[in-house]
């Protein structure tokens, strides 16, 4: 029986370790941190927290069993990397240790790592011979060992490589035949290029002693004359892409070069060693005598799992999501695979403390229905917020964007989260700092769908670091003509809109023939004052069954919330409340056997509409 129950017990803490945390990987981590040097304050791993939810650098599967990705470029990792850690993290697919002061040869039992897939090693100091054979890592497809001391000559098991399709191993000292690979620039390598080799640019292989195996003229990989100048320029344009994937370089267009390579310069002009500096709460009020220290950093808040600093930024590859009323937000895809958003905020006009001071208040909120701000850089000509990138897109695209021709549906229920979500989301805005937080800009590009399809809103406070002659006015209340002035009703007049806009699935701001422009909440007003009849909300609506109902008892709420006196709006909590009720029978129409009766009167749940007061 003894026994019978101590196998229970064993069977019973695997099954907790699998569905808790990768224990035997944890473990791994500890040893690893505990046998190397490194700067305790950009590494917070801790036995007591969670190794999946706190810690910086390092990414779980989605069952949380086992650690597939670690991310710790430029976290002042130095010496040899001790043996018998990294190797037993058998999921690991993206490691990541770039730009530190790692030494000594290549790690043998990095053999142990069978699912790696992304491995970057630049910019330490390892030496000695590459790895023998490279197809045990069957599934490599980026490997950067750049700029380190390798010497001996490149493994041909690289040629073995199907998934491969990014090796740097320029500024090493390898010597020797080269393989059927690319960028070897900087070496001392020999021989004759291979033939397939011979349409990749000349700087690829610059800084050797090597020779075409057509005998061509040292210049034979910059373009010659040909009978087809066309086709030649095009392939000419397409090869320095591929080191611009290699290089991790960004082209995104003038604008885009233009604002990064402002930050760049003014970096360069700063402290030199960026490096990634973590929040600690409160501790991350940093005292006049460090402030020049800890100039022109990326600041991470609490509990972020990225790993990258201003460089890797400057190197991502870039994509631009949206202009909006505060500033233009990218999609930057960092070389360890990470995928941020990046905001690049326009017509700031606070100083450092007072936008630095935004930014913790900001950063401390964690809450399902609000996009967390992860991290924010400042200096003088750039203010940049990152967040988590979300696939979707936001609730404008979803609602007036098009695919392929068509448009992109969001069923009724779809829309009822999304407000709700949004609702919850401003009501714990409203409830921190003592209630002196505030939105200030809400509208359907600002939000976006949490993980169960819940509204979430972005871009919280920056009314109040902006011009406010940038605000947008097709959500705004009539009362908040300056930013600074705006109250909690504010918000509450904006989400109104962001109800009506959903029930109509109409702009804000429309145009109606000509050069008219028409207010969302003018237009519904005016029609809502005729009868109610179904011209007020979208088509796409009136698809599903039995909602008309909830629809008009939504479109009652969302008109209380656009009347023009603040006084008379509801509270955002009461707001809650009610389109929760909505939800709520919503559920029970959809489970219950039972039709509604026929010619029952709608009830806005005592919401009471004035007749000559809206905006």
């Amino acid at each position: 029986m003894a026994k019978m129950m101590g196998l229970l017990l064993m069977i019973g803490a695997m099954m907790f370790g699998v569905r808790g945390e990768p224990t035997e990987d944890k473990q791994a981590l500890l040893d690893f941190l505990h046998n190397i040097s490194h700067s305790h304050h950009l590494i917070n791993w801790d036995k007591s927290s969670s190794v999946c939810k706190s810690w910086i650098g390092v990414t779980c599967n989605s069952e949380q069993s086992h650690v597939i990705a670690i991310q710790l470029t430029r976290t002042g990792l130095r010496g040899r990397i001790p043996p018998n850690t990294l190797s037993r993290l058998s999921a690991l697919q993206t490691l990541s240790l770039a730009s530190n002061s790692l030494t000594g040869s290549f790690p043998s039992d990095f053999s142990q790592l069978n699912n790696l897939i992304y491995l970057y090693l630049q910019f330490n100091r390892f030496s000695g011979p590459l790895p023998s054979d490279f197809s045990v890592w069957k599934n490599l497809s980026i490997v950067n060992l750049s700029n380190n001391s390798f010497n001996g000559s490149i493994p041909f098991s690289l040629s073995n490589l199907t998934h491969l399709s990014s090796l740097v191993l320029a500024n090493n000292t390898l010597s020797g035949d080269i393989p059927d690979l690319n960028n070897f620039a900087n070496n001392n390598l020999s021989g004759i290029v291979p033939e397939s080799l011979e349409r990749f640019p000349r700087v690829a292989f610059s800084g050797n002693n090597l020779a075409s195996s057509h005998a061509l003229s040292p210049s034979f990989l910059i373009q010659p004359p040909n009978s087809n100048p066309t086709r030649k320029k095009s392939k000419g344009l397409r090869e320095p892409a591929l080191l611009g994937v290699i290089i991790g370089a960004c082209v995104l267009g003038i604008a885009v070069i233009t604002a990064f390579v402002i930050v760049c310069c003014y970096e360069k002009g700063g402290t030199s060693g960026q490096q990634v500096m973590c929040q600690k709460g409160e501790t991350s009020r940093k005292k006049e005598g460090s402030e020049s220290r800890d100039k022109n950093r990326i600041v991470f808040f609490e509990g972020c799992a990225l790993a990258f600093d201003l460089e890797d930024l400057l190197r991502a590859s870039a994509e631009v999501l949206g202009k909006g009323t505060f500033g233009t937000v990218y999609k930057a895809a960092l070389e360890d695979t990470t995928t941020v958003a990046v905001k690049r905020l326009k017509d700031v006009i606070v100083g450092k403390r007072e936008f630095e001071q935004q930014m913790e208040m900001v950063g401390r909120i964690r809450h399902d229905n609000v996009a967390a701000l992860r991290a924010y850089y400042y200096s003088k000509e750039e203010k940049l917020m990152v967040y988590d990138y979300y696939e979707q897109g936001n609730v404008s695209s979803m609602l007036h964007g098009k695919r392929e021709g068509s448009r992109i549906s969001l069923n009724w229920d779809s829309r009822l989260k999304i407000a709700i979500g949004v609702a919850r989301g401003i009501a714990h805005i409203h409830a921190q700092e003592g209630g002196k937080l505030l939105h200030g800009n809400i509208k359907s590009s600002n939000i976006f769908l949490n993980p169960r399809g819940y509204g979430c809103v972005s871009d919280i406070g920056l009314a109040t670091l902006i011009n406010p002659a940038t605000r947008t006015t097709g959500y705004r209340a009539p009362e908040a003509t300056d930013t600074r002035k705006s109250v909690p009703a504010s918000d509450v007049y904006s989400f109104g809109v962001l109800l009506l806009e959903l029930l109509t699935g109409r702009f804000p701001l429309h145009a109606k023939g000509g050069e008219e422009v028409v207010h969302l909440v003018r237009w519904v007003n005016s029609v809502v004052r005729e009868e109610w009849t179904a011209e007020v909300f979208d088509v796409e609506l009136l698809r599903y069954p039995n909602i008309e109902e909830e629809m008009v008892e939504m479109l009652q709420i969302g008109m209380a919330c656009v009347v023009r006196t603040p006084d008379q709006r509801p509270k955002i909590g009461d707001v809650v409340r009610m389109v929760e009720e909505i939800r709520r029978v919503n559920a029970e129409n959809r489970s219950s056997t039972e039709s509604r009766s026929e010619g029952s009167t709608p009830t806005p749940h005592s919401i009471e509409i004035p007749s000559t007061s809206f905006a």
